[in-house]
């Protein structure tokens, strides 16, 4: 069986999932609208606590919107696809992650294809921020048009990296089982965290979010030559490696885990 066909079939089970979470339209819409309310008041203090201060060792406020709206997309697009990978700790307790064992298809596609959450809130609040960052710097001339393609780049590879790392932590839970709180530590703080400039942190904190926890490849490192033009190009070729390389081993680590995964017999 090819790639296509697994495409096709993930396609078919993300249709099926969509359908499902639709059933419940006004659980759907509060959601949306309550994530989109949690999103603006997170970067307005972001822009009052900028906007009286000034720049922040040398950044401004439309760069700082700028890592905050693309650590926003790539998190969006990763959660959208593979929302339950973030939460395989409740299938490894209630032992559901048994049913993805007896169905014919690989275990990660069905983990993923479970429960797809449409997250037009972020998607809606990201892009507005990210066109008014982008709006702003041109108009001050430090970019140009073409920061749109790499920018585009950044996102994606950004999300394949946020899904590596989630994915690399989730994998744990075949050895630990409860993984919520080392998850506030891989993924949620260390998130929080690069939505500022790295050079706000000391080098050892620096280390953690580039080495250990590479989360400053989402976006800090890709906007050095995107808003800056440092380091040239090949940083951005070189973050699409680093992603590549993130997504192998923690693709590796996932299948090793599975190997060391015992039912819970429920």
């Amino acid at each position: 069986m090819n790639i296509k066909y697994w495409l096709g079939l993930y396609a078919v089970l993300i249709r099926s999932s969509v359908r499902s979470r639709m059933q419940y339209k006004l659980n759907f819409m509060l959601g949306t609208v309550l994530a989109a309310i949690i999103q603006i008041a997170e970067f307005l203090m972001i822009a009052i606590v900028l906007n009286k201060f000034g720049a922040v060792k040398g950044w401004s406020l439309h760069e700082v919107g700028y890592l905050f709206a693309v650590m926003t997309l790539s998190k969006t697009l990763y959660r959208t696809f593979a929302s339950d990978v973030h939460h395989l700790e409740t299938y490894l307790t209630t032992g559901d992650l048994d049913q993805l064992l007896t169905r014919p298809v690989p275990i990660l596609m069905g983990l993923m294809s479970q429960n797809i959450r449409l997250m037009p809130g972020e998607l809606l609040q990201g892009g507005t921020i990210l066109i008014w960052t982008i709006h702003g710097l041109m108009d001050s001339g430090q970019i140009t048009w073409v920061v749109v393609p790499y920018t585009l780049l950044a996102i994606v590879t950004g999300a394949v990296i946020l899904f590596s790392i989630g994915l690399a932590t989730a994998a744990v839970g075949f050895w630990i089982t409860r993984i919520n709180e080392l998850q506030t530590l891989t993924e949620d703080a260390a998130q929080t965290a690069v939505r500022y400039p790295l050079v706000l942190y000391p080098s050892w904190l620096r280390s953690i979010l580039l080495i250990v926890i590479p989360v400053g490849f989402v976006n800090y490192v890709p906007s050095l030559f995107i808003l800056r033009g440092e380091y040239g190009s090949w940083l951005l070729y070189g973050t699409a490696l680093i992603a590549g390389i993130c997504l192998a081993l923690s693709l590796k680590l996932w299948k090793f885990g599975l190997t060391r995964y015992q039912s819970t017999g429920s």
